[in-house]
């Protein structure tokens, strides 16, 4: 797997009108899933595309699914969507870009690709659900960033049958890359972004105060946040349910703590550091 920034580039050719308007039009729209299907109808004039998935990671939180868009219908990509961010998103190679402590802050035009196939991997129940079921052999993803802690994810998915990314195909959707950008951005900031309530915020703050907690211990201690029993953080998390003790125990020996009133007390103390 790879990712690089992706730089302007001349485009070459030209881009229908009707495929601009109808991404322009999705900007916002009541459809959920409409910017991803404009992106994927207009990415098809460039280079032969299946599926069309965008993500929000906010505040290093587990993905949040905004859009998704299949040539063949259904709701079975958006049920792969959902096992990817219940499951696997940790696994995926994006989190060396989108992780907060990864990089420093990027400017607000920055664009960067990350191309991850099949064969690269290692996990199997991730490569089976969310590569194998689907009959995906390649994905490129386009990463942009909208606001602080908070990235987009406009994943690009070839079927099996058409191997892996060509260069020349790479290289028309690089040409297309600020577009899709501009417009995924825009569409967040009108109608993905949902009001993230005060958890999301206490537990960036968490996280800054320590650091070395992991995903899954984070994914829990958001549900304590929220109020959520051991029960519903399990079925949210696709996690067992002693499973979700023993993070929440981990987490607060991490943290020096051993009570939710303590932990609501250390967000407070954490947000005004």
């Amino acid at each position: 797997m790879r990712y690089w920034r992706v730089e302007r580039r001349q485009a070459e050719g030209q881009l229908d009108f009707g495929r601009t308007l109808e991404l322009v039009a999705a900007i916002g729209h009541d459809d959920v899933n409409a910017m991803a299907g404009a992106i994927l109808s207009t990415v098809a004039t460039a280079a032969p595309i299946v599926q069309c998935t965008i993500f929000a990671y906010e505040f290093g939180n587990r993905p949040r699914t905004v859009a998704v868009a299949d040539r063949r219908g259904g709701r079975f990509l958006q049920d792969i969507a959902d096992s990817y961010a219940r499951h696997y998103y940790a696994l995926d190679g994006n989190q060396r870009v989108i992780a907060p402590a990864a990089t420093p802050a990027r400017n607000d035009t920055t664009i960067v690709l990350h191309q991850q196939a099949s064969d690269e991997i290692d996990h199997p129940g991730y490569r089976a659900t969310c590569y194998q079921r689907p009959n995906v052999s390649d994905r490129l993803s386009l990463l942009v960033q909208p606001a602080a802690d908070i990235w987009l994810s406009v994943n690009f998915y070839r079927d099996s049958d058409q191997g892996k990314f060509a260069p020349g195909d790479i290289a028309a959707i690089e040409t297309l890359a600020p577009l899709f950008s501009h417009a995924v951005k825009h569409h967040y900031r009108l109608n993905g972004q949902i009001a993230q309530g005060a958890a999301p915020m206490m537990l960036a703050a968490l996280r800054r105060y320590c650091p070395q907690l992991s995903k899954r211990e984070l994914d829990v201690l958001r549900g304590v946040l929220e109020g959520r029993t051991a029960a519903e953080i399990a079925d949210a998390t696709g996690l067992q349910p002693s499973s979700v003790i023993t993070y929440q125990k981990r987490a607060y020996k991490r943290m020096g703590i051993s009570s939710q009133r303590q932990l609501f007390a250390l967000c407070v103390g954490a947000q005004a550091v």
